[in-house]
């Protein structure tokens, strides 16, 4: 299975004038817990991380440190997140049947669940990791009225890793490109090309990490994980 990682934003909710992913976290940089992860998958064999220019001394320094036994592949990223996936699609090896896309925020993702999404990929053609949503969801108008109370459960929050068929993925971001489709999900392109995307259970702990609060969150989730 080839993996894709988008690294190639900004960390301002985060405060930083820096890659997010550049942060540290038990003293290693967010993107080196998501290598690490998609190393010890059992179904993954090549990772290409998706970045830009400027980061790519630093995240070659991660790479090295993490001491990857796959290939990895340094990919030019866009301007937006789906200009870069689309660049990732780019890249991929003409071999690649299938793809996960995994945000490089979200660092706490198991090796387990990579490979649950690659196993279940190979009976479909669209996939996402997602969690049921606990709280109660209100749809509000633009003067903070609410207008509607969705059933709660039909409701699922959408996670990373995605997983999708190559080429069908490229049909869609090259029509999406076509379109002037802007989407904040790969998912999304399929929805809006009328393709169906399968649910896969995701991680309650799958959080990802875009403000201090969540950086302070998943450290104490990865004490708990590594018992410091």
């Amino acid at each position: 299975m080839h993996l894709l990682i988008p690294a190639a934003g900004m960390g301002r909710r985060m405060g930083s004038d820096r890659n997010k992913l550049l942060l540290t976290l038990l003293g290693k940089p967010l993107l080196a817990w998501t290598l690490a992860a998609a190393e010890a998958s059992r179904q993954i064999s090549w990772i290409g991380i998706i970045l830009q220019p400027e980061d790519q001394s630093d995240i070659s320094a991660i790479a090295s440190e993490a001491s990857l036994t796959k290939p990895l592949e340094m990919i030019r990223g866009g301007d937006t997140r789906q200009q870069s996936v689309y660049n990732g699609l780019q890249a991929l090896p003409a071999t690649a049947e299938a793809v996960l896309i995994h945000d490089g925020a979200r660092c706490l993702a198991t090796p387990e669940l990579f490979d649950r999404c690659a196993i279940a990929l190979k009976e479909c053609n669209a996939l996402i990791a997602a969690v049921p949503v606990k709280d109660t969801i209100k749809v509000v108008d633009k003067t903070g009225v609410i207008q509607d109370t969705p059933d709660r459960q039909q409701l699922w929050a959408a996670q990373t890793p995605q997983g999708f068929n190559t080429e069908l993925l490229q049909r869609c971001h090259t029509e999406g490109k076509r379109q002037g489709w802007e989407v904040t999900d790969d998912a999304a392109l399929l929805e809006k090309c009328d393709i169906p995307v399968r649910i896969v259970q995701g991680e309650e702990t799958n959080l990802k990490v875009t403000t201090p609060v969540d950086l302070a969150i998943a450290e104490f989730i990865l004490r708990q994980r590594l018992g410091k």
